[in-house]
């Protein structure tokens, strides 16, 4: 796993700066209305992170069971503890439970990172019994926001870290093959898909 790329670290959830917030808050409408309306028993997040969508989840959803997975990182460890999060360290494509284990299963902005996303995408419909919710970068809007901001000139935009690339229709196609779809959305500059399990 060290050789996965595991993206830039750069806090957009924490930015002071107008318009990022008011992006974020577009992404999080979005997701909110993508998550399902009947409460899930058991929650996977893939690629959790600091638990900012895992805070927003567990609010939502008090009761159920909720487990975040992520790359190893002891700092994000002692994080979720802080926070009294279920938390352990995997690989999306080798995850360590048994099938249908999960009601709802996310993966927010992990799929551009992962070398091999239809594989990555065939371990979450293993896992999932319900719900799937995923979001990536939507591209080429991704790069040229970051041209535009004066961010990553020598990548010609490309954030470090996302290997992946996806159109708007190109992901809802690429997660069709696992989960029959049920919506998709574009809350600048993002693409999120909300599917359910075959």
């Amino acid at each position: 796993m060290d050789s996965v790329p595991i993206g830039n670290t750069y806090d957009k959830y924490a930015s002071k700066n107008p318009i990022e917030r008011r992006l974020m808050a577009g992404f999080f409408e979005r997701l909110d209305a993508a998550l399902p309306g009947v409460a899930p028993r058991s929650i996977l997040e893939v690629g959790v992170g600091e638990a900012e969508v895992a805070g927003r989840v567990r609010t939502r959803y008090p009761d159920a069971r909720f487990v975040g997975i992520d790359l190893p990182d002891p700092d994000l460890a002692t994080h979720w503890a802080a926070q009294g999060m279920t938390g352990a360290f995997a690989d999306i494509e080798r995850l360590p439970f048994a099938d249908a284990s999960f009601d709802l299963v996310l993966a927010i902005e992990v799929l551009e990172h992962v070398p091999n996303p239809q594989a990555a995408l065939r371990e979450l419909s293993r896992l999932a019994t319900s719900h799937l919710v995923v979001s990536v970068p939507r591209e080429p809007i991704w790069r040229i926001a970051n041209l535009a901001r004066g961010k990553y000139f020598g990548q010609l935009g490309n954030t470090p870290g996302h290997i992946n690339h996806w159109s708007k229709r190109g992901f809802a196609a690429l997660v069709g093959h696992e989960f029959a779809v049920q919506s998709v959305a574009a809350p600048f500059p993002w693409t999120m898909v909300a599917a359910s399990a075959r």
